[in-house]
């Protein structure tokens, strides 16, 4: 018996969509200056405090937990099921 297709069920699957993921803040993490982005950025992309010039990951400078400064980042993500 051949196998047939219900036209009722379907998958959509998105290609290039973000998901938001957090939000927290970039700042420094030897001097708390923050950190102002530069558009996207991936985690372990190179990135340096323009006022003590300490460098390190964007992974190094980006808080998620509380107290969150004024100047908010969101965390998104590409290719996560939405669900």
């Amino acid at each position: 018996m051949p196998v047939e297709r219900i036209p009722a069920h379907y998958e959509l699957r998105r290609t290039g969509t973000w998901r938001q993921l957090a939000t927290g803040t970039l700042a420094c993490p030897r001097c708390d200056a923050p950190i102002l982005p530069d558009g996207a950025m991936a985690m372990p992309d190179p990135l340096s405090c323009g006022f003590c010039s300490h460098a390190g990951a964007v992974r190094d400078f980006l808080t998620l937990g509380e107290p969150t400064r004024p100047a908010h980042v969101a965390v998104r993500v590409r290719g996560l099921p939405f669900g």
